[in-house]
């Protein structure tokens, strides 16, 4: 079974906490190759644990590193929306229609992708490593689009800020993502925007306590049944991704 961390001491002993599931960095997958390694938080490739199942829709979130010049191909066993999220360096990434963009830290790529289809990832540069979070998410229909957009954290201190669109290819999308950066001991609180949501959050760096619970950089939490999220930074540049989804 997996474990969870202590319970933040004090702020939270007394407080009514929601359904949760930690996903605690070191109980990760981990698969190398030459050149790659990747640390998978949900069941993936030849890593299976019970407990280690999709979350709402979510069935792949993986913690990429590619050296320099090497690229990665992938295929989508279904019809999947694609998150694609540099956190150190810049990926050139060619979406199922063909199309490249260079996508860099401070950016983030959605792309839509049909069963079956393929896409790559390459590191463009001649030396050093880029790390990237790589996301799938079911599509219950047929979709088709692609959004990039540019983002600077540190313009929302101490909040979470949107980073996808309502809709992509005329299609309101099932879920958002969005991403906050904290000073030390900032607080944030987030409202679901859709009914009977399940939202599942990623600390990329710093630690949080976050509904009661303590997590470290690359710990994810999954939680349901909700109103609100409160969550704490306990360190200073600390990072959240948070990925609210519509449906189950």
């Amino acid at each position: 079974t997996l474990s969870e961390h202590p319970l933040a001491q004090n702020r939270t002993h007394m407080m009514k906490q929601s359904p949760a599931q930690i996903y605690l960095a070191q109980e990760r997958g981990v698969h190398e190759t030459g050149g790659f390694r990747s640390a998978t938080t949900f069941n993936f490739g030849t890593y299976f644990h019970p407990a280690r199942q999709p979350f709402a829709g979510i069935y792949l979130f993986n913690d990429d590193v590619l050296d320099a010049g090497r690229t990665l191909n992938m295929e989508v066993p279904e019809a999947s929306f694609v998150v694609l999220l540099p956190v150190m360096g810049a990926i050139g990434c060619t979406d199922p229609s063909g199309e490249e963009n260079l996508v860099a830290a401070g950016q983030m790529q959605v792309f839509t992708a049909s069963a079956g289809q393929r896409f790559s990832i390459r590191n463009p540069f001649p030396e050093g490593l880029v790390n990237f979070l790589q996301i799938w998410i079911r599509a219950s229909v047929p979709v088709s689009g692609s959004y990039l957009t540019n983002y600077n954290p540190a313009d929302h201190l101490n909040q979470f800020c949107a980073l996808t669109p309502p809709e992509l290819g005329k299609m309101q999308l099932p879920f958002s993502v969005s991403l906050g950066y904290f000073a030390g001991r900032g607080e944030a609180t987030y409202i679901p925007k859709f009914a009977d949501a399940k939202c599942f959050l990623f600390a990329i760096e710093g630690a949080f306590e976050t509904e009661g619970r303590l997590l470290h950089a690359r710990d994810g939490l999954g939680l349901w049944e909700l109103e609100s999220i409160e969550t704490e930074a306990l360190s200073h540049g600390a990072m959240m991704l948070l990925i609210e989804m519509g449906w189950a």
